[in-house]
């Protein structure tokens, strides 16, 4: 107490309370994360897996004898990779222009091009299938037209055949095409093409030899989610193809709900799985999981997409463009970077994939029910909705389930891109990959190897099981959004707040959170509308009389189409609508903050 050396020492327990492990803060922020994943992801997968080679007696291979013993599954397999294939190339291609436009416009146009975007992208997947058979039917909005136009005289048939099943897809994948090109396109360099302009290069050189390689690696990864989900997707073909263009995927849904084949749908699940990560192996190779997240450019993933494509092929279209422009009239427009063709092309592209859910609401107020055009004006569909036990309960359970993911996905995942963004940790390559690990598994197959193990521990039908079931599926955008989010913070902020005196956990809390919040809440958005729209584990793990909004939409559908469809179809639109409503407001928020 008189200044003793002694008095001054602090104990040694208080110093070792005070400076816990460094391996702790890390372990903690990834812990839960990687919980939910093993035991919900990587355990379902893999009972299912296993089931293709254990009967519960003993190992086998007959379910893989049984495979490749007809042509069947070949040819399903082909049927499949065909579709996604062509899905992916029309996709990314029509993709580019939007994504392009939209990271070069500025203020009010750049909003109305992201709503536009993100209303087809969060609007249920359901919802544009289903238009699609309205549009396409033999009583649909294309034939009704061309017969009262007398171009033809008898209904044409549109549905049932590849050409349906790749415009319904690309019309499903092209949003999400453009969402993942966007968020590597947003982090490129302007100033490097208008430095080749004013080293001489003429636009269609700089554009081809300077900027698109810098937006390839978004290329590359909106290709890759495209692919992924296209291969295991199977509203649109069983809606709008029939049994002639089956996919993969319907092969599962079969063995599991008709034969209780649990070691064939293993089998095929083996054989899918297969295919999904040969490709990703390839695209890591190439570019990294890293540019998933919008981390484009490294400057290795550069040079190396520039060498595979061929420095000579990109300087040729680039003489081409410049010789295509040449022969345009040498006008420029007011916009300066956004040439009024472009424009035109992408709004263009715009009201094609938003007109078909549009549709749905004159349909949905009409006394003919689903036939085209409309007649008369009725809310009976409405009140039928309305009245519906069945449906109000389905409704009533979407959102809590929804809400329920929301929170947990942002409370696990939060911490997560935290941890992958200012962490210091080894592995983080390794970390990411595994977070994405729900997007790089077909969805069916997470569906149907949770769908076994919610039956064995009883969550099957539970709002519990499809709170699992659907955080597993929408933590990975919650961390791949925060991390974006993230990236854009002025970690200085933090260091200010902490040299005046606030501790880290202060700091956190008064800074950082309330700075962040916007995105925090868009990203909790983003997860709900994920599980409000999520079919493929509530087909398995809703159970006969706990369907979800979408189970009972498929339901309806397939079993039994009720003019109740288009009025279900028009609220789940004003829904998704004023959800992307209160996220632009978020997002206006935090870029004012």
């Amino acid at each position: 107490m008189n200044g003793h050396p002694l008095t001054m020492t602090v104990p040694a327990g208080a110093k070792r309370r005070s400076a816990p492990p460094a391996w702790r803060k890390p372990v903690l922020m990834g812990a839960p994360l990687v919980l939910l994943l093993v035991a919900f992801l990587v355990f379902p997968v893999g009972q299912l897996l296993a089931l293709s080679v254990y009967n519960g007696q003993g190992f086998t291979l007959a379910p893989y004898a049984q495979l490749f013993a007809s042509s069947l599954y070949a040819t399903v397999l082909w049927i499949t990779l065909k579709i996604s294939l062509a899905t992916t190339l029309v996709s990314v291609a029509a993709a580019y222009p939007i994504a392009y436009l939209i990271s070069v416009a500025k203020g009010p146009a750049k909003s109305r091009l992201i709503f536009w975007v993100l209303l087809s992208f969060w609007t249920s997947f359901l919802v544009r299938a289903f238009a699609w058979v309205v549009i396409l039917g033999r009583n649909g909005v294309i034939n009704s037209t061309l017969m009262s136009l007398g171009i033809i005289d008898r209904p044409v048939d549109l549905l049932y055949g590849f050409g349906a099943v790749l415009v319904g897809m690309v019309h499903a994948m092209l949003p999400l095409a453009v969402m993942t090109m966007l968020a590597v396109m947003e982090n490129i360099d302007r100033t490097l093409p208008r430095a080749a302009g004013t080293l001489g290069a003429r636009p269609g050189t700089a554009f081809w030899t300077v900027y698109f390689p810098l937006s390839l690696p978004g290329v590359a990864a909106s290709a890759i989610m495209v692919f992924v989900s296209a291969i295991g997707f199977f509203i649109v073909p069983a809606l709008l193809g029939g049994r002639k263009e089956t996919m993969i995927t319907q092969l599962i849904i079969d063995q599991v709900q008709q034969t209780l084949n649990w070691g064939l749908a293993g089998a095929i699940s083996v054989l899918l799985l297969t295919v999904v990560l040969i490709v990703f192996v390839l695209y890591d190779r190439v570019f990294g999981f890293a540019s998933l997240t919008g981390e484009s450019a490294a400057v290795r993933n550069r040079d190396t997409a520039m060498r595979r494509l061929g420095g000579r092929v990109l300087a040729a279209l680039g003489s081409a463009s410049d010789a295509l422009i040449g022969c345009l009239p040498r006008r420029r427009p007011a916009s300066g970077d956004r040439p009024l063709a472009l424009a035109a092309f992408v709004w263009l592209l715009l009201v094609l994939i938003s007109l078909p859910a549009f549709l749905m609401i004159p349909l949905s107020f009409g006394k003919g029910g689903l036939a085209w055009p409309p007649s008369g004006f009725t809310l009976q569909w409405y009140e039928q909705l309305l009245q519906s036990p069945i449906w109000m309960q389905a409704l009533w359970r979407s959102i809590v389930v929804a809400f329920g993911t929301g929170l947990l996905a942002m409370a696990i995942g939060v911490p997560a891109a935290f941890l992958m963004v200012r962490g210091q940790m080894r592995g983080k390559g390794a970390m990411l990959a595994f977070i994405l690990s729900p997007i790089v598994v077909p969805r069916m197959i997470i569906a149907v190897g949770m769908f076994y193990v919610f039956a064995q521990m009883g969550l099957v039908g539970t709002i519990l099981g499809l709170v699992i079931g659907h955080t597993v599926v929408a933590v990975p955008y919650v961390v791949m959004t925060m991390m974006a989010v993230l990236r854009n913070y002025d970690t200085r902020l933090d260091m200010a707040a902490q040299s005046l005196g606030a501790r880290p956990l202060a700091a956190l809390r008064h800074v950082t959170f309330p700075i962040l919040g916007a995105g925090m809440l868009s990203s909790f958005l983003f997860a709900f509308a994920t599980s409000f729209d999520e079919l493929t584990i509530s087909l398995f793990s809703s159970g006969g009389l706990s369907a979800t909004l979408p189970k009972q939409f498929w339901d309806e559908v397939t079993l039994q189409v009720s003019p109740v469809i288009a009025a279900v179809s028009t609220g789940l639109l004003l829904f998704v609508a004023a959800l992307i409503w209160v996220a632009d407001r978020l997002r206006r928020r935090s870029l004012a903050n």
